[in-house]
């Protein structure tokens, strides 16, 4: 019997991929632009299936994670990578399956909302409990709402609209009352406003929850190594115990996309989030690793600091400067990347322009939301000095130092320069970046978001006047009726066209100027199914385990 936990498989010749662009790894140099030839469209693989395969009982397995996540509290984290871990400890009211649809997870049915769209009852689930042993009812579910709703520093106070009151009838039943409609609160249930904690813990004034949360789910929080690790264990009192085949999941840090290629090769890790596209083709040749991919209901972007002069959430202050104060220079800087030409040439055509915050594959998609911003560098040459600036204009980035983010800012501090801009790359730990982001300490920032099924957990949050993920203070009372008449509605083409005035506002003022779009990569050992990656860019392993051996 092998030792899943330090299994090494035996050596083999590695595939070699020949670079398709060579990019400085100095952050102030010159990158010149390649273009690969275009590669068909991609093919989801969403699921390593374990339907037909035998399933050992037990086993620990060890997930490479690109970034070390925030806080482990559902109700102020930020970070994608903390939904990762989350997802295995910590269900939602509801889910989303591989084809995006909304399913039911603590609750039992799609909620009910009454004519007048003021009134919506959820049903949960009996007979679940959280991990330390608290039973779960609709109570606990009103806690977690009402605590997402008030506590200070909350990120999804915004995501559940203009709640009025939260009640628990009974047992089994949450009602939720609104002031006015609101169509996106499924959704946001379906992600971590949805992630329901025990009372228990939130009672106890000794311990910070994200210290030691307690959730209903197939795991438990065991215990975190601060930038190494974070363990967990099997959950023995979960209400689904016999579905789950693994003793343990452990998340191990790993920054570098060429470290968790290499240990997903030695057999070190089982699973790896975030492949690169320097190595997603070499690693599906490979015998013994498979590779899950999908698209991304995600972007990837610059935010730009308008008025975050307080910390994110807080009343906004116009900044100093011409990118801050002058739409103008913010257009002029959209107009000055080529984004099919840096896609195509930093990530071999594995990923996509784009162009706002819609998924050209969203149901909310419009000709608006998909239309993006030539690339006029002539023109934009032209709007700074319109603008009265001095060209070049030189303006800070911040951005992770990771190998592809750092490969696309190089990319992209080449292409801007046609248009009048001299960009200044500084790189940070990703999780400084987080911090940046929130206290308002940047000027410009490169960023992204893993994406959500509803326009509103894409637009709304970052867009609103003070929600919670407005990193760059944005203001406009414009924008602020747009989305929220948008979310007013659960007619999805007439939310569908003011979600595209609002890409067309957004595209006027550049508060966040969108450049491309992901494809979700993992990949993971062939002895191991169950492994899960959807569109809104988490990976799953609450039913993952080892395929048994052959007799």
């Amino acid at each position: 019997m092998q030792d899943h936990g330090t299994r090494v498989r035996a050596s083999r010749k590695w595939v070699s991929v020949v670079a398709l662009a060579t990019l400085a790894m100095t952050v102030t140099g010159c990158v010149p632009l390649q273009y690969p030839e275009a590669r068909g469209p991609q093919t989801d693989v969403t699921e390593a299936p374990s339907t037909g395969k035998g399933m050992q009982s037990g086993g620990d397995l060890v997930m490479a994670l690109s970034s070390e996540p925030d806080k482990l509290d559902p109700t102020t984290s930020t970070s994608l990578y903390t939904r990762f871990v989350m997802n295995a400890m910590c269900e939602k009211l509801y889910d989303i399956d591989a084809d995006g649809q909304i399913v039911p997870q603590l609750a039992t049915e799609l909620p009910e909302v009454s004519a007048d769209g003021l009134r919506v009852t959820i049903p949960v689930r009996t007979g679940a409990q959280f991990s330390d042993g608290t039973p779960f009812n609709a109570d606990a579910v009103r806690g977690t709402l009402e605590r997402n709703l008030t506590l200070e520093g909350s990120t999804r106070k915004a995501e559940l609209g203009p709640i009025e009151r939260v009640s628990a009838p009974d047992a089994e039943t949450v009602v939720v009352e609104y002031a006015t409609p609101f169509a996106p609160l499924t959704a946001a249930l379906a992600d971590r406003a949805g992630m329901i904690l025990s009372p228990t813990a939130l009672a106890d004034d000794t311990t910070a929850f994200a210290d030691s949360p307690s959730c209903v789910g197939a795991f438990k929080f065991v215990e975190r190594i601060p930038q190494t690790s974070i363990k967990l264990e099997r959950d023995p009192g979960y209400y689904a115990a016999d579905e789950v085949h693994l003793d343990t999941i452990t998340f191990r840090i790993m920054s570098d996309a060429n470290i968790r290629a290499a240990n997903l090769r030695s057999g070190d890790v089982h699973v790896a989030d975030a492949i690169s596209p320097q190595d997603a083709d070499a690693l599906m040749l490979e015998r013994d690793i498979e590779v899950l991919q999908s698209g991304s209901l995600g972007y990837q972007g610059l935010t730009v600091n308008i008025g975050n002069t307080n910390g994110t959430g807080q009343p906004v202050e116009q900044r100093e400067g011409p990118l801050a104060s002058d739409p103008r220079v913010r257009q002029a800087l959209s107009m000055s990347i080529d984004r099919p030409a840096l896609v195509n040439s930093v990530f071999n055509n594995w990923y996509d322009p784009a162009c706002s915050a819609i998924s050209p594959n969203s149901p909310f998609a419009t000709p608006a939301s998909s239309n993006c911003p030539e690339f006029d560098p002539e023109g934009a040459r032209a709007l700074l000095q319109e603008a009265g600036v001095d060209i070049p204009l030189t303006v800070t980035l911040n951005v992770a130092n990771s190998p592809d983010a750092l490969r696309y800012s190089q990319a992209l501090q080449a292409s801007v320069r046609e248009g009048g801009f001299n960009l200044r790359i500084e790189p940070v730990e990703y999780s400084t970046l987080l911090d940046m982001q929130k206290g308002g300490k940047f000027d410009l920032m490169q960023i992204g978001w893993s994406g959500r099924i509803d326009p509103h957990g894409n637009m709304a949050t970052f867009l609103t006047t003070g929600a919670g993920n407005n990193d760059g203070g944005y203001n406009s009372a414009e924008m602020d009726d747009l989305l929220a008449r948008a979310a007013q509605l659960s007619d999805i083409g007439e939310r569908a066209e003011l979600y595209g005035e609002a890409v067309e506002l957004a595209q006027r003022d550049n508060p966040l100027i969108y450049t491309y779009r992901q494809r979700n990569i993992t990949a993971h050992a062939s002895d191991v199914a169950g492994v899960s990656t959807y569109t809104d860019g988490v990976v799953r392993l609450s039913r993952a385990g080892f395929v048994a051996e052959e007799d």
